[in-house]
């Protein structure tokens, strides 16, 4: 079952994040050949689990809001490179560490690194990964950007845990949940936008302006992904719709319904997240009852709202193809939900 979610803006159909990847392919192909070699081990395992998942398809955002924000600001040099490259392996040691503590069976339609490797070998592949991170941060030598960068990997971290201390508890707020999709994936969104400016010596104020873009953007970006997996296709998730029902996992949509409910429907939602009782047959009541409280439109119209708050942020920026990429940007993530 679909839910189709109509947008206010009606250009958010033709939404595309082409211009950022034309605009930073030169780039990104520099990016792609330093992951291949520091991704590289003599422990056969390493390169093994890293390109698993370094080769399934993402688009490489984060790494691509680097590289843009840095050239928004006329950067001139090979810093943007390799944090860029930090970005994405940070984010990949994320996506390693996260299956293993949800125990996630599918990450872009694929076995995950753990169903094939292991836990152990996952998690280890993935500090492997932090590391190789740190070694080029430094490399780049700013302290700046590697306070920023450091500083997303402890946010990030205390993200995890906060999630795991709210997990399958049906009285986890939204502020809660703000709470955990602000450190586990709006932070590095921010932290990759934010160490663009600060290789290329902008003010404190170009540097802010990316933060907050970055910030605002991966909290839209994260309340999407909310709403397609009760409101997508599995085409474009890359995976099945429902897979956070089936897993238990508490967000946005499922707040919402459960907050709304009668006494028996939130019971309803206790014992499929808190007790595991989650079928197809749950799905289809989950989201009937998703739909009969409006909770999909209302998660799309606060990714609406961060979206405009990422926008505002560049506003006062000067009109150039880069700010232009990066708008387009914010309307792209949200538009998945058509």
């Amino acid at each position: 079952m679909g839910v189709v979610i109509p947008l206010e803006e009606s250009k958010n159909k033709q939404a595309s994040i082409q211009p950022l990847v034309d605009l930073t392919k030169p780039g990104m192909e520099r990016v792609n050949q330093l992951i291949l070699s520091k991704a590289g081990s003599d422990v056969q395992m390493i390169p093994e689990v890293a390109n698993h998942l370094i080769s399934s398809g993402g688009k490489r955002l984060r790494p691509m809001l680097t590289l843009a924000s840095a050239a928004l600001f006329d950067y001139r040099g090979e810093g943007d490179v390799k944090l860029a490259t930090s970005v994405e392996f940070m984010h990949t040691a994320t996506l390693l560490h996260d299956d293993v503590v949800d125990e996630s069976d599918l990450r872009r339609g694929k076995s995950t690194a753990r169903m094939i490797w292991g836990n152990q070998a996952s998690v280890l592949v993935g500090d492997f990964l932090l590391g190789q991170a740190f070694r080029m941060m430094v490399e780049v030598g700013s302290l700046e950007a590697l306070d920023v960068l450091s500083a997303a990997a402890s946010v990030i971290a205390e993200g995890e845990v906060l999630q795991l201390s709210v997990a399958k508890n049906m009285e986890t707020t939204e502020d809660d949940y703000l709470s955990v999709i602000r450190a586990k994936t709006a932070a590095l969104f921010a932290a990759a936008a934010e160490v663009g400016p600060i290789i290329a010596g902008a003010d404190k104020a170009g540097r802010n302006a990316l933060k907050s873009y970055g910030m605002n953007l991966g909290l839209a970006f994260q309340l999407v992904d909310d709403a397609l997996d009760y409101g997508g296709k599995a085409a474009d998730l890359g995976k099945n719709v429902g897979d956070d029902f089936r897993e238990g996992k508490i967000t946005l949509p499922v707040i919402l319904a459960y907050r709304r409910g009668t006494k028996e429907e939130r019971e309803f939602w206790r014992d499929a997240i808190e007790k595991g009782q989650n079928d197809d047959a749950r799905l289809e009541k989950a989201l009937g009852l998703i739909t009969k409280y409006g909770a999909l439109n209302d998660t799309i119209a606060r990714a609406l709202h961060y979206g405009t708050i990422a926008r505002d942020a560049l506003a006062p920026l000067p009109e150039t193809e880069w700010k232009s990429a990066l708008m387009d940007v914010i309307d792209f993530c949200i538009a998945r939900v058509n």
